[in-house]
């Protein structure tokens, strides 16, 4: 009787110790995206099983199994494309292969440009050149001449136009000039930088840093300080710089630590935060906004047409809110990362854009004035390093660089010029006029009867496929040639500065859609009813297993 009595005893304690403990890990799985991106330990392991292999002159071709014809159609536009290519880019061209030598980051972006199933092939048929000379309005010169549209935005940086940048830079260096790269020592100007973050962020106190990734560490380091846990949370896709904590999947070698990636816009996320006691932060990237749980739109991975993107205002603003709600219930540190995005969508950024207070905010790019920078913003109990009753109870955060007399004096100016009537009234109906804009493009498309629309938060944008194809990643070659720059991730992500003006943005239309209606010339988006995007990706995955054998 005893015995039973203490056995029943023992595995009640059990059962009261592991049923919270597996509810919790019930409710964290479901919290996580279902696609590997959610599951980063998962994907890594998938990622180094992935073998190494290249299409040949004939399958590059025909990997969808198009008509004779049309595969006769794709080589000649190819051969057109390259020729043209070596024609009017011969001087960027042979800079670019010189580079590429000794510069790694031009070898990683030339081998990812597209699937790596096409991309020994195309490389040798078709190369593409990394460098310019000058910039001007919202065009870019390269070394042969030829003049480009932007749509590269400067990975974020180039919110105003180039010659605004230029500007700054120039007039901060005038000020800065006298005292000159002394470290250590602060100018004068940063008493002015920081009374105007604080306006702008509404949060007690300042960090400066020297990229947009320091400062996303520096938050998270002094979220967990505060908070004396362990773990932060991220959203499926959403980018936060490259150090190991934020990027847990492929691309990092080391393995995922105090890292939780959750499903973006979902309850489940929601519930996880609820239970949870060893969140410090959660960090928001309000660029997912344009593709929630999606990762960036590369078109390296565009191996059908599946990509997605839709902005819904009032369903993410809701979002945040429910999220503002959360952490302030749970004592969990909310994180805006506006790195990308700040200054984009308001003079105040997103905070001000979605109406919703972070606890810390980060900034970057634009607010350098062209100058590499990162900045944290927060409430003043979270951004002390140290504890007096503590002394050896510190949290280190130096760097030789921050707070440079040349990046600070350039911050100034740009600051001083976010104040004046010209660039406040750029603000003024900037949704409606890149929405109406988004709409014009697209309404020409589906006039051409193309395969192609586009999405938009706002001047960042998506281009989607509404046809299945394996070919999409082709249509960068061809908008290149029309004299459009894009960003080495293709048409993932075209950023646009907010100095088009409308006779500008015809032109980039008129480009764009020639550009599309030769690339339909050439067959690239033969389709017939077999070639469905499910059908796709189970073919690939075939060529997968077999060349695993």
């Amino acid at each position: 009787m005893n015995e039973t009595f203490a056995l029943s005893a023992v595995v009640t304690a059990m059962l009261a110790v592991t049923l919270p403990w597996a509810k919790r890990r019930i409710e964290l799985s479901l919290a996580k995206h279902p696609s590997l991106t959610g599951h980063s330990r998962m994907a890594k392991r998938v990622a180094s099983l992935v073998p190494g292999y290249a299409y040949d002159a004939t399958r590059f071709f025909n990997s969808d199994h198009a008509p004779v014809a049309v595969v006769a159609r794709r080589r000649a536009g190819l051969a057109r494309l390259a020729s043209l290519y070596t024609e009017r880019y011969a001087r960027s061209l042979a800079l670019t292969a010189q580079a590429a030598e000794g510069l790694s980051d031009l070898q990683f972006t030339g081998a990812y440009r597209v699937p790596f199933q096409y991309s020994p092939y195309l490389r040798q048929q078709l190369r593409v050149a990394s460098f310019v000379r000058e910039s001007a309005g919202v065009t870019i010169t390269d070394l042969d001449g030829n003049v480009f549209y932007d749509l590269t935005g400067s990975y974020g940086v180039n919110v105003f136009g180039q010659d605004f940048y230029k500007q700054c830079i120039a007039e901060g260096s005038a000020r800065a000039q006298t005292l000159g790269p002394l470290l250590g020592s602060y100018h004068p100007c940063v008493v002015d930088n920081i009374a105007r973050l604080r306006e702008i962020s509404g949060l007690d106190e300042v960090s400066f840093h020297m990229s947009g990734t320091e400062a996303v560490m520096q938050a998270v380091r002094l979220a967990r300080y505060h908070t004396k846990r362990t773990h932060l949370v991220r959203f499926c896709g959403a980018y936060h710089g490259w150090w190991s904590d934020v990027q847990p999947g492929p691309g990092n070698p080391d393995k995922p630590r105090a890292t939780y990636t959750l499903k973006e816009m979902d309850g489940d996320s929601l519930r996880v935060l609820r239970t949870r006691r060893d969140i410090a932060c959660v960090l928001v990237n309000p660029l997912q906004a344009l593709l929630p749980t999606k990762g960036a739109p590369g078109d390296a991975s565009l191996v059908d047409s599946a990509r997605r993107a839709a902005f819904d205002r009032l369903a993410y603003t809701t979002w945040l809110h429910q999220l503002r709600e959360v952490c302030t219930q749970r004592g969990i540190v909310l994180i805006f990362d506006e790195v990308f995005l700040g200054f984009r969508l308001a003079p105040g950024g997103a905070q001000e854009y979605f109406g919703v207070r972070a606890d810390m905010v980060t900034y970057g790019k634009t607010l350098g004035g062209g100058l590499p920078v990162g900045v944290v913003c927060g409430r003043k109990a979270l951004m002390k390093r140290f504890r007096e009753d503590r002394p050896a109870d510190i949290c280190f955060a130096r760097g030789t660089f921050n707070a440079h007399p040349y990046v600070m004096a350039t911050m100034q100016v740009f600051l001083e010029q976010l104040d004046t009537p010209a660039v406040q009234a750029i603000y003024h109906g900037l949704d409606a006029r890149w929405d109406a804009r988004a709409a014009q493009l697209n309404r020409r498309l589906q006039e051409a009867d193309l395969p192609v629309q586009v999405a938009n938060l706002s001047s960042v944008w998506t281009v989607c496929y509404t046809q299945p194809s394996r070919y999409n990643w082709m249509l960068q070659f061809y908008l290149r040639a029309q004299g459009l720059a894009l960003s080495w991730i293709g048409t993932g992500r075209l950023v646009f500065s907010l100095n088009y003006r409308d006779a500008d943005f015809e032109e980039v239309v008129s480009r764009f859609v020639s550009a599309a209606q030769a690339m339909q010339a050439d067959g690239w988006w033969w389709h017939d009813a077999t070639l469905t995007n499910k059908a796709i990706r189970r073919g690939i995955l075939r060529e997968l297993l077999a060349h695993r054998c």
